[in-house]
């Protein structure tokens, strides 16, 4: 399979005398077409978990049905499901069955007879998808979870405890509906799951939002994937981060394999997909002339216990006393320390914001006005907007605004991650 992926590295390799810091992205590209890949799982199982407690009453759970039905009903028939209801308790609505016309109408025929009603327990949730995701250790695990309120404060040790148990098992996708969840609360699921989180700012729009998550669910291929990271003795991985197309800080999530050698999870790929990764390496400083392999990453899976390599790059470091050369910064990796600086600046200033800290709230979201404006990131400036009055768009002049819709700030946050790739090269 190694001609499936490819893998490039790009950074500036040399440093002035003394420096430590190597900063490399490394862009990974499945290419599209060819069929080899699809043999790199034992199936898919797409997991569906439903809040039903009682604030999903009315025109949500509603819509939520009918969407969980046109979902089933989407479903390949080669793939298998299962769909969790969740409110004070969990409650296995239709257990894992492959996605047959029978097995279809039997979930259908489940879920209309499904009520909201109760509190709000994630964990309880959670927990009853896990083992359902068990069932199948090898097929490539998805799973949807929708809310529309805020988990119960006494669930956060258990759900902390069952997050921990579910990372690895499977990846999930948050979304909430209307206003009142916790965005924190949903960000903090998916990242561990390896998920995205957004809002669903009105329950009519739940069944697009849900078709476009099964639709990326059905096109993954290969499952279980890492990357893996060589550094020499005496180094140090400052961070490793996924740049694109989200930010993910996966350094802390990092499994030894064996000395110098560690494994950070991707989740899992599908044909024609990019992914960007920015490492820094910190190493000892070697003397002018001196060249050092920094590091070297490969991609790895794991298929029935084997082991496959599928891609692999190396990060350099040359030492030097020519300053032309020791001074200029990569594009590429100047591009995403950017928007690193504009997810964090909107971060810290909707922050500053609730806390009604106007100063501050403004110098940040001002600060994030004019990075997205110098990386090209449309997406983010248009949400920006929702939120300030922008005077000036190059110099991140702007001016917060009075009245802003709950669902506009909740969408800048979630957002937030969300990166641009860099734009093509003039020359």
């Amino acid at each position: 399979m190694s001609h499936q992926f490819k893998a490039e590295v790009f950074q500036n390799q040399y440093l002035p005398q003394g420096a430590r810091e190597v900063d490399a992205i490394m862009t990974i590209t499945v290419e599209k077409g060819d069929s080899a890949i699809a043999t790199g799982h034992n199936g898919r199982l797409f997991g569906i978990i439903c809040d039903t407690s009682g604030s999903m009453g009315g025109d949500k759970i509603h819509a939520a049905k009918d969407a969980m039905t046109k979902i089933v009903k989407l479903l390949p028939e080669d793939a298998h499901f299962f769909i969790v209801t969740g409110a004070g308790k969990a409650n296995v609505v239709f257990p894992v069955s492959p996605a047959t016309t029978e097995k279809k109408q039997e979930a259908i025929a489940a879920i209309k007879s499904t009520l909201a009603n109760g509190g709000t327990l994630m964990s309880t949730w959670l927990t009853q998808a896990l083992t359902q995701f068990k069932k199948m250790p090898s097929a490539v695990r998805q799973a949807l979870l929708l809310t529309d309120g805020q988990n119960d404060d006494s669930d956060e040790k258990s759900l902390k405890k069952v997050l921990l148990e579910c990372e690895g098992v499977f990846q999930c996708d948050c979304r909430g509906v209307g206003t009142d969840w916790r965005v924190a609360q949903l960000q903090e699921i998916a990242g561990k799951l390896l998920g995205t989180t957004d809002i669903i700012p009105n329950a009519a729009m739940i069944e697009s939002d849900f078709r476009a998550i099964l639709e990326k669910a059905m096109s993954k291929n290969v499952s279980d994937v890492a990357l893996r990271l060589w550094t020499p003795q005496g180094a140090k991985v400052l961070f490793c981060k996924q740049v694109s197309p989200d930010i993910v800080d996966l350094t802390h999530r990092h499994k030894p394999v064996k000395p110098q050698m560690v494994d950070y999870p991707t989740g899992a790929w599908g044909s024609n997909e990019s992914r960007d990764y920015h490492f820094c390496i910190e190493v000892n400083p070697g003397n002018i002339g001196d060249e050092m392999l920094a590091g070297r990453a490969s991609l790895v899976y794991t298929l029935n216990g084997t082991e496959t390599k599928v891609a692999e790059a190396r990060i350099l470091a040359t030492w030097t006393d020519d300053e032309a050369k020791s001074t200029k910064i990569d594009r590429r990796v100047a591009h995403y320390t950017g928007q690193a600086e504009l997810a964090q600046s909107i971060q810290e200033g909707l922050e500053a914001r609730a806390r009604n800290d106007i100063e501050l709230a403004t110098a940040k979201l001002g600060k994030a006005v004019k990075l997205a404006h110098e990386s090209g990131n449309e997406a983010t400036a248009k949400l920006l907007k929702t939120v300030v009055e922008i005077e000036d768009a190059p110099t991140g002049t702007v001016r917060l605004k009075r009245e802003v819709a709950k669902e506009d700030a909740m969408a800048l946050e979630t957002r937030s991650t969300k990166t641009t790739r860099i734009p093509k090269s003039p020359n």
